[in-house]
């Protein structure tokens, strides 16, 4: 079998992360095909605190791993050429509602991936 060339220069996965993946879409959203340093101004100072926390630590560690990958690599020409999150595994918890019944308590969880390049 032939194996695909990739094309991208560094990723990063963060799995299982506990916030539901429409949030962090919402964010995601902001800095997609932007500069590298400019995404991280971007999470800086963005109102939803908990998701660009998690998407600014991944960013941080894509930016690393092209640094690792290519010691010679230029920070400023990275841009992210592609992000997602998809959604993981639910936690499924039940709750005692009135009259006996049961009401149900669903927790979401994330797969976020990001894939940087060289412009």
């Amino acid at each position: 079998m032939a194996e695909k060339e990739k094309d991208y220069l560094a990723e990063a996965h963060a799995k299982y992360i506990r916030i539901s993946p429409s949030k962090v879409r919402l964010v995601l959203d902001l800095i997609r095909g932007k500069n590298v340093n400019e995404a991280i101004t971007i999470l800086k100072f963005n109102s939803k605190r908990k998701a660009a926390s998690i998407v600014e630590k991944l960013l941080n560690s894509a930016v690393a791993n092209a640094e690792n990958k290519f010691p010679n690599i230029e920070v400023d020409k990275l841009y992210i050429k592609k992000i997602y999150a998809n959604e993981a595994p639910r936690l499924k918890r039940f709750k005692a509602g009135p009259m006996g019944r049961v009401k149900p308590i669903i927790r979401r969880f994330s797969h976020i991936s990001i894939f940087l390049d060289e412009k």
